[in-house]
């Protein structure tokens, strides 16, 4: 049959490569595993897909069904190169005919600027800014000029960066990324420099092996890989450092960063065909078992600027078509997959959707969402249980320290931005809200640089510096997480705002952070800010200035803002110059069109509201494991393990979490005495107080070394309390006070007990008396019945407990302590809820570090 002959019968063709697909790709017993060395058989999964009339959903190999039906008569290789024309045409018109697929456009994030002070954005990526300035680039390239044979300079960092380390070059990659949103997000010149400095460095590394591979490894990694034996993920860095790469070209400009990509692509593209060539497809598919990061989603990048189809043919031999394959027949079966081998397959799917046209990858990753977020998810929005994902619904059991890895939050984030961007469907806004805010806010520890933990523990009584890994170290650590992380924070000003090209401009507003936008196609600008939340006063308050450069010239444009699900119509206000706007329903876009002026002024009030939300578990053992959310914040309760709240009979959940007032602040203090150089603290510990020497400051102890002084006039500190009686309540323990047997107080003994227990038997008051040892700083406590509070650490040395004194005249040091001010101080978000056993302090998840809490209550009425 002659060439002619075969354009005529496309459909045919086509029809016939889909038949192809089905025994091809799912049929005949490929295993799809995490790892080359644990490889298992999902026969039943494959027996369910084998056996279903759903084959229009299976993921296409259609290149290798087509090129199977390239005509043997035919032996030129422009007549091959043409064929493959012709099915790339028949199979992605969209993309050749250049068909606008309505797509929303990210605002550049030379465009958006954060506000620095007083939001968490802000804090967040002025504190990344800084640790992307501490590093040195000589000891992030040390290991790619040992590997290209060129000098070294000074000594490589450490943790995962290495010279032992079989993944070391991975940091590197991320930085490059993290450093080109950065300095895009904040023109610094000093990490401009540094940035340009480290793609120089590494193109003389490419330039001494020559080949085109660039690595911190040698090369014969992937001669072991494609071996089918054990080494750590060698495409997972490779990945890193090409979209290190093509950010470095996208955001910064560098020509010559894609020149190295693409040379890269090149050396690869060889790689894989000599592996193909030489044993099979299959081997390359069996390799594809090892993580591989997002290759697939790089390549399209590079196809994308090249137009060479080479690129896309090696971008679509890294989808892993036995995993994609699934999803594409609507299957939830991602149990046992490592989430952060395959959410960026995902993501590289998207890219093909956006670079082919081919709708069967935007169902798939709509439908990985779907799966993930109804029953993968943590009320976080984040997924995984020690880097996994175990069966649906069954997370009631899989709360511990190894929650959540970071980098899988940073990549359904990528996820979710595109279903947005496709669909503007405030859903996915809404998702991106909530991991971002709980997920990722969450991982960088406060404003010390270069500390980030690696998972989100969400178990009871966990805290992040005690998971398996903790907070990491600046310059030894390095892990994945902390390669996603530094990326996270470079780039909180990319999902603010989209544009949408039309008669009528359109802007989307789909995030409410402190920033500045300009909309440079419109001559508009726009600054938001938005107020402090603080839990006495439940709304979150946006003030938008528009301003248009040019007026006569700007004509009309819409701003779309986004409600968000979680807010309530009632109470929701919104106006423009002071006019109130007709309001939609919560999980829509508020759309205001007009021609803007110099200063027209948008104002946004949304209800924040307290509510509770299942686990993912539909087990009945598990029906009442809650987590609490205040609007998008996920509230964590100090605890140490406890975590049952029985609420009575409450008809709302407003009922049982009461704000904590501003005014609390003023009147906390913590209590110390030194004895040879150490500092002791008085602690309630487990309900036991006692004087214990405490290492750090944030940590836990120093929540249990926190005390609220109740009294009934306001308290500015120690002077206004002296001579005044008082009660000590804990801070981890609201609702508690110290007590002690009021008509036997020479028994010493002091106890913590619930304020609404105390009887004529108990007596929880003290009179705060000016230190005893006639130091400035020191007060005592002394009951109505002449006995003080005293602390054995100057008798022992040691730790040691607390009780009363009632001798004629006691140990003046024993009974006078230092006045500290509190500790530990309560958020402008924090909470009680207020509970029959107990009660816990509520505060968002993203503000505790060292603090010991739980995200899950077992919440029950009686």
């Amino acid at each position: 049959m002659g060439f002619l002959s075969y354009l005529s019968s496309t459909k045919f063709l086509l029809a016939f490569a889909l038949f192809f697909l089905n025994s091809l790709q799912v049929c005949d017993g490929k295993e799809c595993s995490n790892h080359v060395h644990d490889l298992y058989k999902s026969k039943s999964t494959r027996y369910e897909v084998c056996n279903s009339r759903k084959h229009d959903h299976l993921t296409p190999s259609e290149e290798s069904a087509w090129s199977s039906l390239f005509p043997k008569t035919i032996i030129r290789e422009e007549d091959e190169s043409s064929w493959n024309s012709l099915y790339q045409k028949i199979k992605y018109p969209d993309h050749y005919n250049k068909l606008n697929r309505n797509f929303l456009r990210e605002i550049s994030l030379h465009n958006v600027r954060l506000e620095e002070t007083g939001s968490f954005h802000g804090v967040a990526q002025q504190t990344n800014l800084e640790y992307l300035l501490m590093l040195n680039v000589d000891r992030l390239v040390w290991s790619f000029r040992k590997t290209a044979g060129l000098p070294t300079v000074g000594s490589s960092y450490g943790g995962w960066e290495a010279p032992s380390i079989q993944l070391r070059g991975h940091f590197v990659g991320h930085y490059m990324s993290a450093t080109a949103q950065m300095w895009a997000s904040t023109h610094n010149d000093t990490l401009g420099k540094k940035m340009t400095e480290l793609v120089t460095a590494l193109k003389e590394c490419q330039d001494a092996i020559g080949t085109g591979y660039l690595s911190a490894f040698p090369s014969h990694f992937f001669d072991r890989l494609e071996a089918l034996q054990d080494v750590w993920a060698p495409y997972y860095t490779i990945h890193k450092i090409m979209a290190g790469l093509l950010d470095q070209h996208r955001l910064a400009g560098n020509s010559e960063a894609l020149k190295m990509v693409t040379w890269m692509a090149d050396y690869f593209y060889r790689r894989v065909q000599y592996v193909v060539a030489m044993y099979s497809i299959e081997r390359h598919w069996l390799s594809l078992n090892e993580e591989t990061g997002g290759m697939n989603d790089v390549l399209y990048q590079v196809f994308s600027y090249t137009g060479n189809l080479k690129h896309l043919l090696l971008a679509h031999l890294f989808d892993k078509p036995c995993f994609l394959g699934i999803l594409a027949m609507k299957a939830d079966y991602i149990s046992g997959f490592h989430a952060n081998t395959h959410i960026p397959i995902i993501v590289g799917a998207q890219m093909r959707y956006e670079v082919t046209g081919d709708e069967l990858y935007k169902e798939i990753s709509a439908f990985f969402l779907d799966v993930v977020n109804s029953t993968h998810s943590f009320a976080t929005g984040g997924t995984s249980v020690s880097e996994f994902w175990k069966d649906p619904k069954r997370l009631g059991d899989n709360l511990h320290n190894e929650n959540e890895e970071s980098c899988t939050t940073y990549n359904m984030l990528k996820v979710s931005r595109n279903l947005f961007r496709w669909t503007k469907e405030v859903t996915y806004a809404d998702y991106y809200e909530r991991a971002l805010t709980n997920g990722v806010l969450s991982i960088q520890k406060g404003s010390e640089p270069g500390v980030m933990i690696y998972m989100l523990p969400l178990g009871h009584g966990v805290s992040k510096g005690r998971s398996r890994h903790g907070w990491g170290n600046p310059f030894d650590s390095f892990w994945c997480c902390y390669g996603t992380g530094i990326e996270s924070f470079s780039k909180l000003g990319d999902s603010i705002y989209f544009e949408e090209d039309g008669d009528v401009p359109q802007l989307y507003v789909i995030q409410y952070i402190s920033s500045s936008l300009n909309w440079a196609s419109t001559r508009i600008s726009l600054v938001q800010v938005v107020d402090n939340v603080v839990s006495w006063n439940p709304s979150l308050k946006v003030n938008i200035k528009v301003s248009a450069q040019e007026i006569q010239s700007s004509g009309t444009a819409t701003l779309n803002l986004r409600i968000p699900s979680w807010t309530s119509l009632s109470g929701l206000k919104a106006s423009l110059n002071g006019d109130p706007l007709p309001l939609p329903n919560p999980g829509n876009f508020l759309s205001v069109s007009r021609i803007w002026g110099n200063a027209d002024q948008i104002a946004l009030q949304f209800p924040l509201l307290l509510r509770t939300e299942l686990v993912q578990d539909d087990r009945p053992m598990y029906a009442s494991l809650q987590a609490i959310l205040y609007g998008p914040f996920l509230l964590a309760g100090l605890s140490n393990g406890d975590y049952d709240i029985q609420t009575g009979p409450v008809d709302s959940v407003s009922d049982w979490i009461t704000p904590v007032p501003s005014h609390y602040n003023s009147r906390l203090v913590s209590l110390a005495q030194d004895r040879r150089g150490i500092r002791y603290f008085l602690r309630n510990q487990n309900q036991v107080i006692k004087m214990q020497a405490t290492e750090s400051q944030n940590h836990s102890s120093y929540v249990q070394a926190t005390f609220r002084i109740i009294l009934k006039s306001e308290i500015l500190g120690k002077e206004s309390v002296i001579d005044k009686y008082v009660m000590l309540e804990p801070f981890d323990f609201p609702g508690t006070v110290f007590a002690y047997r009021s008509h036997e107080p020479a028994n010493g003994v002091i106890t913590v007990t619930d304020y609404s227990a105390l009887d004529s038997k108990w007596s929880a008051e003290f009179v705060v008396l000016k230190g005893l040892n006639g130091e400035n700083e020191t007060v005592s406590f002394r009951t109505k019945d002449g006995c003080f509070l005293y602390s054995g650490v100057m008798e022992t040395q040691s730790d040691t407990g607390v009780r009363l004194n009632c001798t004629y005249s006691p140990d003046k040091e024993a009974v006078s302590f230092l006045w500290i001010q509190g500790l530990k101080s309560y958020s402008s978000m924090s909470f009680v809820a207020k509970g029959s056993r107990r009660s816990y302090i509520l505060e968002p998840l993203l503000g505790l570090q060292d603090e010991s809490y739980n995200v899950y209550f077992n919440i029950t009425k009686y």
